[in-house]
């Protein structure tokens, strides 16, 4: 078997399979979530900013503030995923277009 008759059958046998992402919804969701667990981004700048956060909502019941503070960080988070996952993208773009004039 050749090469290109070797990735045709690879080709096949991938498409006849179904892809077990478990919780991700692509392969980027899942690259982002191992890029997270492995790079957290908690740093201080983040720490100050949800200090400040806290204190323009001092006074106010908890229960305000939670309905403020989750969609913040629900935004936040899918901000930054998105972010992340266009990044991925533009990259593989860049190595084609690199490859593609060599």
């Amino acid at each position: 078997m050749n090469l290109k008759e070797y990735l045709r059958s690879l080709e096949i046998y991938i498409a006849s399979r179904k892809l077990n992402l478990g919780d991700g919804e692509s392969v980027l969701s899942l690259l982002y979530e191992a890029y997270g667990d492995i790079n957290p981004m908690y740093d201080d700048q983040i720490k100050a900013d949800f200090a400040e956060l806290y204190q323009a909502l001092n006074g106010m019941p908890l229960q305000e503030m939670d309905w403020i503070i989750n969609p913040v960080c629900a935004l936040c988070r899918d901000h930054e995923r998105n972010g992340f996952m266009h990044g991925v993208l533009v990259g593989i773009r860049l190595v084609r277009e690199v490859q593609s004039t060599q």
